[in-house]
């Protein structure tokens, strides 16, 4: 809490100030609708809404790409908040495929600027470690020798994550009933890969995501490339006497394997995460812990900045 201001000129004042402090302070607290448990304190404003120098390196965020209208527009959001979080930082958005501007083309375009000394960090907009993000990243990268990048950890495991799925959950229908009942579980849909870290990082994301929750089971599920997927998940969970089954969209943004996996919730489907306030922090999180930590990156090493 700061000192006094020297204007304050009765104790009225001082005290409504700092009342007001106070305030602001518990509104970072958040109670998890679940009786009432404090389950995370959002970090002060000052912790990511600080402005950037000119020379840091531009955050590219990079998505999958899809045919559905809505997943550019939602990922604009998105970048939107991490703008508002960081002003000053070059934020820009590339697709590995299926959308423009491509990966490549925004790389070249950034080589191209004067002061492209300054390099650039890929964030991938993805949850696990799979082949896009270690080698449609590092590949891309590595064709545009003039500009020093750095490639950052997909969004998942990490407890920000979590939260987003928990809070979309949440808007969708579910309730601290729910939490507690022995009959409710959880699917959570992902994209799907043959990569088995990148399947170790959903299970992992399934399994923080239950201790969220409770005692309440969630069961990784994918759309494409391994199993279960969503029916067979929704199948697992009612041998275990769970028969209220939703599903959490581990998904950026809306597409085929996000919609196609709602479709199949025999009971409520949450949204994709699309511009929740914890993703934008969590895309941050990453732009920064590959800058102080490179060697920490998937994928092969690039020009370090």
């Amino acid at each position: 809490m700061t000192e006094p201001d020297s204007t304050f000129d009765s104790t009225a004042q001082l005290l409504g100030r700092i009342t007001a402090q106070l305030g602001t302070q518990l509104g970072r607290v958040h109670l998890n609708g679940r009786g009432g448990r404090i389950t995370h304190v959002t970090p002060a404003p000052d912790e990511t809404r600080r402005p950037m120098s000119s020379t840091a390196p531009t955050l590219v965020a990079v998505g999958h790409g899809s045919r559905d209208p809505r997943a550019c527009a939602t990922l604009g959001r998105l970048l939107e908040r991490v703008r508002e979080l960081r002003p000053g930082l070059d934020v820009r958005l590339a697709h590995i495929e299926l959308n423009t501007p491509l990966l490549g083309d925004t790389l070249a375009g950034l080589a191209g600027l004067a002061g492209a000394g300054r390099g650039a960090v890929l964030v991938p907009l993805l949850f696990g470690r799979g082949h896009h993000v270690k080698r449609d990243l590092p590949d891309a990268a590595a064709a545009v020798p003039g500009l020093r990048t750095r490639i950052a950890l997909p969004l998942g495991p990490h407890p920000l994550l979590v939260e987003a799925l928990a809070d979309r959950l949440d808007e969708a229908g579910w309730t601290a009933g729910d939490s507690a009942s022995r009959s409710a579980g959880v699917v959570l849909a992902a994209a799907g890969s043959r990569d088995p870290e990148s399947l170790a990082d959903i299970r992992r994301t399934a399994a923080l995501l239950g201790e969220r929750l409770g005692t309440v089971p969630v069961v990784p599920a994918y759309a494409s490339a391994a199993a279960p997927t969503v029916p067979e998940a929704v199948r697992v969970l009612a041998t275990r006497g769970r028969h209220r089954v939703a599903v959490a969209s581990c998904f950026a943004a809306p597409g085929l394997f996000a919609t196609r996996s709602a479709a199949q919730a025999p009971w409520i489907a949450a949204d994709p995460l699309g511009a929740h306030p914890a993703l934008a922090r969590l895309v941050l999180h990453r732009y920064d812990e590959a800058l102080r930590n490179p060697a920490a990156a998937p994928g092969r090493a690039l020009a370090p900045a």
